[in-house]
C-alpha cells in the first residue's frame, strides 16, 4: 500500500479496486475453535504431594494426562501423549535427550493453550526446563496451565470451551 504524497487525496481500499478492510470487532476475540476445558490441579498436590505418596508413579500419570488433555483442548496441535510417556519410560535409549525435548516441547505446547484461550503466552519451554533441573517444573507448569483452566471460570472438565486463537 502507498501512502498519498502531500496534497493528494486518499481512497479507501474498495473505491481503489482493492478489497475492502475486515470488520474490526471490538467486543475482543472472536471464537474460531472449540475443545474441551481441561481439569484444575493443585499446583503443589501436583508437583510434590501426590508423586511422594505414590512413589513418583504420579509423575508419569500428570505427564500422561496433561499432554492428552491439551490435544482435547486445542485439537490443532497433534496428539503426543503416548510420545511423552514413552519418552520417560525409554528415555535411556537416547541419553536422557528425548525425554528433555518432549519436556521443552509441553511449555510450548501450553503456551499454544494459552494463546487459544485468548490470554497472553507467559509459559516458557526454556524457563521450564531450567526450572525442571531444580525440581520445579512441575509446580511452573501447573500454575501456567491453571490460567487457561481460570479463564473459563467454573466450565467443569471434559466441558467444551470456545478457543479464539
Amino acid at each position: 500500500m502507498s501512502y498519498p504524497q502531500q496534497g493528494q487525496q486518499s481512497f479507501p481500499q474498495s473505491q481503489q479496486g482493492g478489497h475492502a478492510p475486515a470488520p474490526v470487532n471490538k467486543q475482543g476475540p472472536v471464537a474460531q475453535a472449540a475443545g474441551l476445558n481441561m481439569k484444575r490441579r493443585n499446583p503443589v498436590g501436583a508437583w510434590l504431594g501426590l508423586p511422594i505418596i505414590t512413589f513418583g508413579i504420579y509423575g508419569l500419570v500428570w505427564f500422561f494426562k496433561v499432554h492428552k488433555e491439551l490435544y482435547e483442548y486445542d485439537r490443532r496441535v497433534g496428539d503426543s501423549s503416548v510420545n511423552a510417556i514413552l519418552s520417560l519410560l525409554f528415555g535411556a535409549i537416547t541419553l536422557y535427550i528425548w525425554p528433555l525435548v518432549v519436556y521443552c516441547k509441553l511449555g510450548g505446547r501450553i503456551a499454544q493453550a494459552q494463546r487459544a484461550a485468548g490470554l497472553p503466552a507467559t509459559c516458557s519451554g526454556g524457563v521450564g526446563f531450567l526450572l525442571g533441573i531444580f525440581g520445579f517444573g512441575v509446580l511452573y507448569y501447573q500454575i501456567q496451565l491453571n490460567k487457561v483452566v481460570d479463564r473459563y471460570g467454573d466450565t467443569p472438565p471434559g466441558q467444551q470451551v470456545s478457543l479464539v486463537a
